[in-house]
């Protein structure tokens, strides 16, 4: 039997065996841990890295409030609905809820943008589909952060081609979680059922925002351990997640684990969510993870709270 067991000290949590089932995409802004990803080899994937109009720090923080709506949000800012849509790709109009952030564009600033395309700020590193067993298939792209801001408000369109590069579906991915940290990766995915296994993904990041670390909360992960099966296809991940004495109370807390094989690409991602958690405190979480796709070599863990 093949187990392998790596302990992963605070700074250096790339830890080995482990894979992980896609886990559901949740709202909410959480202060990031992420630690460094293995680099992908090149891949047979085609890639549209698109310029794409960046968001300026001109944009407006709002909290949704009880009762209210898409429509009066945007008449409160004197904006139009759809760019408050666009700002915030992730919302859904029909299910507002009270106490989630949203950004409200400058329509100056965005038509000045909108006028002045600039690099994407999250180049693609690389884009991967995975069949599942009911005859669908997961897709994943690595979005790489190479600036010294914290990437947040993410999205890009997963595009599936076949054979003749004709069209066969298009959706919106979203990352694990809700930021990347400066100078870290993560993968953004979404499942398409009912499609061939042999389809190539295009890829264009839809949004991106940059900001600082200074409202988030600190958090740290220690002592985390990735467990892999003996057919390398599932791993079991656990370790803790602390808070400074020095920083506010937590409501929430998220750890993701990202998957890779050998050659340092996504082969699946997992997110557990856990509770309250007090300055000084700890909290530990334990979860499996599977691949969707080949042995898991590597396994990377973030953490969020807010």
């Amino acid at each position: 039997m093949r187990k392998t067991l790596l302990v992963c000290s605070l700074l250096l949590s790339a830890c080995q065996p482990a894979s992980a089932a896609p886990a559901q995409n949740t709202d909410g802004s959480l202060q990031p841990y992420l630690t460094s990803t293995p680099v992908a080899t090149s891949t047979p994937n085609l890639l549209i890295i698109v310029e794409t109009p960046q968001p300026t720090s001109t944009m407006q923080v709002y909290v949704i409030e009880s009762g209210d709506t898409v429509s009066e949000i945007a008449e409160k800012f004197k904006i139009q609905q759809s760019d408050l849509l666009a700002a915030n790709p992730d919302l859904n109009p029909n299910a507002l809820t009270i106490g989630e952030t949203i950004f409200i564009p400058d329509p100056s600033a965005q038509l000045a943008a909108a006028s002045t395309p600039t690099p994407v700020p999250a180049p693609v590193t690389q884009a991967v589909c995975h069949p599942s067993a009911d005859s669908g298939v997961w897709c994943f792209a690595l979005l790489q952060n190479n600036s010294t801001l914290v990437l947040e408000n993410i999205s890009a369109q997963i595009t599936l081609l076949d054979e003749s590069n004709n069209i066969i579906a298009s959706k919106t991915a979203f990352p694990i979680l809700d930021v990347i940290p400066p100078n870290s990766s993560l993968p953004v995915y979404v499942y398409f059922p009912n499609t061939p296994a042999d389809v190539t993904p295009q890829i264009q990041l839809l949004s991106a925002m940059q900001s600082d670390l200074s409202s988030r909360l600190p958090a740290m992960l220690n002592n985390t351990v990735a467990q892999i099966d003996w057919d390398g296809k599932s791993a079991q991940v656990s370790g803790l997640v602390i808070l400074p004495a020095e920083s506010n109370a937590a409501n929430q807390v998220w750890v993701a684990a990202v998957a890779y094989d050998q050659d340092g690409t996504v082969v699946g991602v997992k997110r557990w969510e856990g509770g309250a958690l007090q300055p000084g405190g700890s909290i530990r979480f334990e979860f499996q993870v599977s691949s969707l796709g080949g042995v898991i070599e590597a396994v990377e863990f973030a953490v969020q709270v807010r």
